[in-house]
């Protein structure tokens, strides 16, 4: 038998990690349950423990040989790594040490005493993460006690089990200082001190039975520095040289490798897991060039884990023979963990039977792999059929009419670079906007939506199931916005929203309206903690057939004298909060996105409505992992952007909204969105975008956010003021405002009431002292 038949015949299937909140989302109604009094530690143990089980049980039914332990989460799967390594903050340990439960969630949600810890984006996807804080005084301690009871629990049931924890250097290089230390101190020094954790958890691990254990380093494929590299470096061969260890399998994704691949293909490790789908295709390449893996095992990703649409069996074959000729054992996986897509497309009745054969979600995705690896392993005579099927299928949607729009192609074509600027420079339009709008100094507004009350959720539902009308429904969201615009002026808000009462998602609600999105009843994604959203899937070409906000936006203005912002979601976001075309460059598809809300904005100002936000959360979210790739998707994005309100008149006052991100990366590109007003994420950061706008001399105005929404604690009128002077220290009062971090639609109305009576306050007591 030569090396690549053994090879192949060695092949198993696997994947990282699958959708933590089950069928019907038993994880977010259990924990907010818990949060809530309602059930017990207990219980809530027991649903976890329930949930685990099932997914290993799907799996193993799929044809998955290895499942994962560890990737499940009460909220954070980096969180449960500060536990793992004892990286509590000060001001949280009273809690853990109390409570650990009681306490983990205090690190996650804050209390009224302790701010929680900061969050952010998970690389380049909607997935949010909280952010390790340490400091040279950092104290490291091992707690494998989750790690080590989950592959437990799957062990006892069967399972061949291969534990996946975040490694080592990835956890540090996602870390920041923490609160009081120097803001130049590097995590990263921190590597010798953290190694011997690891090694204490390995060995633990080994203990309860893990043969294998993934660390997870999807931070190597980003641009690292030779200092980093040399970390990495040194970590897997000290990792690699213990002798009570199970055989280590360090995991990248997202991208390339790059120049991590030749360090850690002579690292002392057992084997790599690699992802060659999208722009990590090239990891193919580059691991023929070093030579490959002899001696090792190779877990191959050529399953999208991040897209739901049916992968190209024939090409993964092709992709799966070259690699057999590359490592000793080549095993086929999805390319990330499967948390980024959906549960199961069986949940779906309602997507037409045509497009609902072109999709895969996470369950149908292990099927994926288990077919690929059976084909590899016992030739591709055992899955014929799939091969045939699969053919029929992805040429059912190249071919589909239902993907292509003439008018909507030609109109995208015929743009022109005019059609993406405002003539007048914001220099000519700010007097323009302040002699329309007349604000005073440090103006006061929200983000956008207001608490979604469980009578709101009813209501869709109601109108869902047919046990109301239209026009019942639309009575019950005239009342909603009437309470929500009469709130704002009692008050004292200055610029208003009507709270989006209507909507259920701020890009669903769009997708619904627009031609090319498909929306889904069951397709629920974590984005953090127990938030969870049902992204759309950009199935075609984009167009509006009519108007989509403006008869709420209209209304709420005709119950105030005071300006009412028109809200809107941009185009980058559409795309970033939605699962793409694989089919076309995503600069054709945000063009398309572009023009129609174009239209929208072209339908507001009509209206009369003098404020209109674009939000962009997405923007930095969206930034491609290598720093190569960055220039174009920048170019295509900020031209979305603008193309979307360059139409408008110089007193129309454009706005935009970006949360939870490092903006520090793209601030010339926020420029680039020449938009007058733009709010950010600045509360949990402590003001640092406001100076780094200000060092950058962001010539615009700026709220940045002094009330974190993503916390159930209630910042007190003090403490806003303290904020709201750090960002007057970096950005002149003439251009500042003050407002949440994000909406509040996840929020409840006592903690949103006192949060903007303090957040009003705070901006009345400072801006007296001007």
């Amino acid at each position: 038998m030569t090396a690549t038949s053994a090879a192949a015949a060695a092949a198993r299937a696997t994947v990282y990690g699958y959708p933590r909140q089950g069928h019907h989302r038993e994880l977010k109604k259990a924990v907010e349950g818990y949060w809530k009094g309602q059930i017990g530690a207990g219980a809530l143990r027991e649903t976890a423990v329930m949930l685990r089980a099932a997914n290993w049980r799907q799996l193993a039914d799929a044809g998955i040989d290895e499942v994962p332990t560890g990737d499940f989460s009460f909220y954070d799967h980096v969180l449960d790594t500060s536990v793992m390594v004892g990286a509590v903050p000060d001001r949280h340990r009273a809690a853990v040490e109390a409570d650990a439960l009681d306490g983990y969630f205090a690190m996650a949600r804050g209390t009224q005493e302790a701010a929680p810890l900061e969050m952010t984006k998970w690389f380049d996807t909607n997935y949010h993460y909280l952010v390790p804080e340490l400091g040279p005084d950092t104290v490291f301690a091992a707690n494998s006690a989750k790690q080590v009871a989950e592959l437990s629990e799957a062990v006892a049931l069967g399972h061949a089990a291969r534990p996946v924890l975040v490694g080592p250097v990835t956890y540090l290089l996602l870390a920041k200082p923490a609160p009081g230390v120097a803001p130049d101190f590097e995590p990263l020094t921190l590597l010798d001190r953290l190694l011997p954790v690891y090694a204490e958890v390995l060995a633990d691990l080994r203990a309860a039975g893990a043969t294998w254990v993934q660390l997870d380093e999807p931070a190597l494929v980003q641009d690292r520095t030779a200092a980093e590299l040399n970390a990495a470096a040194r970590a897997y061969r000290e990792l690699g040289a213990l002798t009570d260890r199970p055989r280590l399998l360090v995991a990248s994704y997202f991208d390339r490798l790059g120049e991590a691949l030749p360090v850690l293909a002579k690292a002392p490790v057992d084997g790599l897991a690699l992802d060659f789908t999208g722009p990590a295709a090239g990891n193919l390449d580059d691991l023929a060039a070093v030579g490959g893996l002899p001696g090792k095992r190779l877990v191959a990703g050529v399953v999208d884990g991040r897209n739901v649409w049916i992968n190209d069996l024939a090409v993964s074959l092709s992709t799966l023979g070259t690699l057999l000729g590359l490592a000793d054992r080549v095993d086929v996986a999805a390319s990330c963990s499967l948390l980024h897509v959906p549960l199961d497309t069986a949940a779906e009745r309602d997507i037409d039977p045509q497009i609902a054969r072109w999709l895969a979600f996470a369950r149908q995705k292990a099927t994926e792999v288990a077919t690929l690896a059976r084909g590899i392993a016992q030739g591709t005579g055992t899955i014929a059929a799939q091969l045939a099927a699969n053919r029929a299928d992805l040429a059912s949607r190249a071919t589909s009419v239902l993907t292509r729009d003439p008018a909507v192609r030609a109109r995208a074509g015929a743009v022109t670079d005019a059609d993406a600027r405002r003539p007048e420079p914001y220099a000519e339009r700010a007097p323009a906007q302040r002699a329309r709008l007349r604000l005073p100094a440090l103006p006061t507004t929200t983000i956008g939506s207001f608490p979604q009350t469980s009578e709101l959720r009813t209501a869709r539902a109601d109108l869902r199931a047919g046990r109301i009308d239209t026009a019942g429904y639309e009575q019950r969201i005239a009342a909603e916005i009437q309470d929500v615009i009469s709130f704002q002026e009692k008050t004292g808000i200055d610029v208003l929203v009507h709270g989006e009462p209507e909507r259920n998602d701020m890009v669903q609600y769009f997708a619904e309206q627009l031609t090319g999105y498909l929306a889904t009843r069951h397709g629920w994604v974590q984005s953090y903690g127990t938030r969870y959203v049902r992204p759309p899937i950009l199935a075609g070409d984009i167009s509006r057939p009519e108007p989509m906000t403006v008869r709420w936006t209209t209304y709420a203005q005709s119950l105030t004298d005071r300006p009412v912002k028109g809200m809107l979601t941009g185009p980058v976001t559409m795309l970033a909060w939605s699962f793409v075309r694989d089919d076309q460059p995503l600069a054709d598809t945000a063009r398309q996105v572009a023009l129609a809300l174009r239209d929208e904005v072209s339908d507001l100002e009509a209206a009369g409505t003098a404020v209109i936000q674009v939000d962009e959360p997405a923007l930095r979210e969206t930034l491609p992992l290598r720093t190569a790739d960055r220039p174009s998707y920048l170019a295509w994005a900020t031209e979305a952007f603008r193309l979307t309100t360059g139409g408008v008149r110089a007193d129309t006052q454009i706005h935009t909204h970006m949360c939870y991100a490092e903006f520090g990366d793209i601030l010339p590109a926020i420029d680039d969105l020449d938009a007058d007003v733009i709010s950010l994420e600045a509360a949990r950061s402590h003001m640092q975008v406001a100076t780094e706008l200000a060092d950058a001399h962001y010539p615009r105005e700026v709220g940045p956010g002094v009330y974190d929404i993503h916390s159930p604690r209630v910042p007190g009128t003090a403490e806003t003021a303290t904020l709201l002077r750090t960002a007057l220290a970096a950005i002149p009062a003439d251009r500042l405002w003050a407002n949440p971090d994000c909406g509040l639609k996840t929020r409840g109305w006592p903690e949103v009431r006192a949060s903007l009576d303090h957040l009003v306050a705070a901006a009345q007591e400072v801006r007296s002292t001007l």
